[in-house]
């Protein structure tokens, strides 16, 4: 099981997250690309720093909306989305050249996660723009996305089903919309205890009922209050379950 989380998601002298300590949990990371978080010079420290690390490093693609932090919908057509995605992903791997680290993977950000894990065009327009750049590269998407993962096949890309440590499920496999109390996990044994149910295939609605899934990666949000110790907790306790945590 991968372990992932999104770094990078500081902007100029505005600092967001506790990517230094993140990255001492995590087997993957989603680098933000500067259109709805990010900066060039967060771009090369970060890639900088999961070098270190030797953390798995992906690009983020999210919508230009630096003040919504990219977790606003914004209607673009599919090409648009497909030249912003392309866009994105060129320049984080100008970084990975100069720091000579494989970019391994690439995974929408925040609506444009969420909305093309429904919409079929948007999922096709994504795997298109990563298709064109490399074959190599996986694409992460909702572990319940059936375009998303249509869109991947029809591409000939690897397609990576995530799940969440910090966020809510509803009975339909979709996550619960952060505007709704309750909505994001900070509690770290909660979090823990939801990844070891996804280890496992299966977690709790909000509703009570009963979600089976598969996932390949389980994410925790960097911005997430208390996130280093949710990842923490969420990692000793998936090891504890039998679970080798690497990335893909």
């Amino acid at each position: 099981m991968d372990l992932n989380a999104d770094l990078g998601e500081s902007f100029g002298h505005w600092t967001l997250g506790d990517d230094d300590g993140l990255v001492q949990h995590i087997t993957s990371a989603n680098l933000a690309c500067g259109f709805h978080a990010g900066d060039f010079r967060v771009m090369e420290a970060t890639v900088a720093l999961c070098r270190r690390a030797g953390v798995a490093v992906g690009a983020q693609p999210g919508y230009p909306d630096l003040m919504g932090f990219g977790r606003r919908p914004i209607p673009f057509e599919p090409d648009e989305v497909e030249s912003l995605v392309r866009y994105q992903i060129g320049a984080l791997d100008a970084f990975c050249r100069a720091h000579r680290v494989e970019m391994r993977h690439v995974k929408p950000h925040g609506a444009l996660y969420n909305q093309a894990a429904a919409d079929p065009a948007l999922a096709v327009a994504i795997a298109r723009a990563v298709s064109r750049f490399s074959r190599e590269l996986a694409i992460f998407g909702l572990a319940s996305s059936q375009p998303m993962a249509s869109a991947a096949a029809d591409a000939k890309l690897r397609f990576i089903p995530e799940a969440f440590a910090d966020r809510r499920y509803l009975a339909d496999g979709s996550l619960q919309p952060r505007t709704e109390p309750g909505s994001l996990i900070t509690d770290a044994d909660a979090a823990a205890a939801q990844a070891v149910g996804v280890t496992q295939g299966a977690v709790t609605a909000v509703d009570g009922s009963r979600l089976e899934l598969r996932a390949e990666s389980i994410c925790c949000h960097g911005d997430t209050p208390g996130v280093v110790e949710i990842a923490a907790a969420v990692r000793r306790a998936i090891e504890a379950a039998g679970v080798v945590v690497s990335a893909p």
